[in-house]
């Protein structure tokens, strides 16, 4: 693989808006998790939520765009100059050579809800302002962001559950390396909603504490909601950027909602974003695992790095921070992880008590302050779609 940087990027979660508040947090061990008080929701559990979307205002000419989970991405994008870098690429390279792909779960789901219950009572019909193609479409999101920046190149949205905003750097440099685009943006974004909610309180997912992955008590996850972009181009613009070194995907296609209990797609993963960058397992510094804190999807995770890295790579879950952020946690790691790079720390895995003794890692409780030069960072989907990407630091 032709090594691609993240040239700009920008997060924006439950621990803050935009790259400085997001560090800010990490090295402080904040978490965003409080108990839900989301819409109507009456469950016991812990949600990391983006406060003040309700008054978050899309611009006129993309009105019709208008819900929550298209809100998100407007308040990402306004973050760290990420669009003035997004139409500086345009000028450089030409709005036909940039292409938008962008993971999401649920998309704009709870704007569906809404209209729901605003039903003719006597027809069932939806309300006539309800606009599905814009709002509640898995495309819907992908779509607004290309039309933000009048971008013309190929767009698509990816929705491979926890693992789709990890596959879009598979996507985007599949069509780079074609010669279809130049550069690309690419990101994940999803929003709170009660389909998510109460899917998984339904198959008893949900934890009623903030959730702390890779602990002997673990009981369950944490939702949350989060927008992460990157830009992506073939050389660096400056001397501290990131470089995409590899990127592995699999689909073991084990069970619908469980992983493979050896972890097998999550260790092919792993292992081909390996051999795409022509690294060894020891070459790995740190890896952010996808760290559910569910027991059966840690467990499977756990047996699979250490069946390939041993148990001396450091590791952790940061989803004690964020929240499961489902079709954004890829994007939000990975960017967690170019911050890590970037100013030399390994985060630490917060609200882990007592790791699991049986799987025996270096999961860091507390922030490592040593610089890491080469990160994983991995993603793991329902129905085993799979993801692993490896960045690294250019000096």
């Amino acid at each position: 693989m032709n090594p691609l940087w993240l040239t700009h990027y920008t997060a924006t979660s439950s621990i803050g808006r935009g790259l400085d508040q997001t560090l800010s947090a990490l090295r402080g061990l904040h978490s965003g998790l409080a108990p839900c008080r989301f819409d109507t929701v009456e469950l016991e559990t812990f949600v990391g939520e983006v406060t003040g979307l309700e008054e978050v205002k899309l611009p006129p000419p993309l009105a019709e765009y208008d819900c929550r989970n298209n809100r998100l991405a407007w308040l990402g994008l306004l973050q760290d100059d990420f669009q003035l870098a997004v139409r500086n690429a345009a000028e450089k390279y030409g709005r036909h050579r940039i292409g938008v792909f962008i993971g999401t779960s649920t998309s704009g789901i709870f704007q569906t809800e809404l209209a729901y219950r605003r039903r003719n009572a006597e027809t069932g019909a939806l309300p006539a302002d309800f606009n599905y193609r814009t709002t509640h479409n898995t495309y819907s999101v992908a779509d607004f962001v290309r039309r933000c920046f009048n971008l013309a190149g190929p767009a698509a949205a990816v929705s491979s559950a926890c693992s789709s905003s990890a596959k879009v750097f598979g996507s985007a440099r599949r069509m780079m390396e074609a010669g279809l685009i130049d550069a690309a943006l690419v990101g994940g974004v999803d929003s709170l909603c009660l389909t998510t909610l109460y899917g998984f309180n339904s198959l008893e997912l949900l934890s009623s504490e903030p959730c702390r992955p890779y602990d002997a008590k673990r009981n369950g996850l944490s939702i949350g909601e989060a927008a992460a972009f990157a830009l992506l181009e073939k050389s660096p613009q400056h001397e501290d950027d990131i470089v995409l070194l590899g990127i592995g995907e699999s689909s073991d296609a084990y069970h619908m909602s469980s992983p493979h209990p050896e972890g097998l797609g999550a260790k092919i993963a792993m292992q081909d974003a390996l051999h795409m960058a022509g690294l060894a397992p020891s070459d790995i510094d740190y890896i952010n695992l996808h760290g559910t804190a569910t027991p059966s999807n840690d467990a499977a995770e756990g047996i699979a790095v250490q069946a390939l890295f041993g148990r001396n790579t450091a590791c952790s879950s940061t989803k004690g921070a964020t929240g499961h952020t489902l079709g954004a946690a890829g994007g939000m790691e990975a960017l967690i992880s170019a911050l890590a790079l970037k100013h030399g720390f390994m985060p630490a895995g917060i609200n882990t008590r007592q790791t699991d003794p049986s799987l025996q890692l270096d999961y860091l409780l507390e922030n490592r302050e040593e610089r890491p030069r080469r990160v994983l960072s991995n993603s793991f989907g329902f129905g085993g779609t799979n993801c692993s990407l490896i960045f690294g630091i250019s000096s």
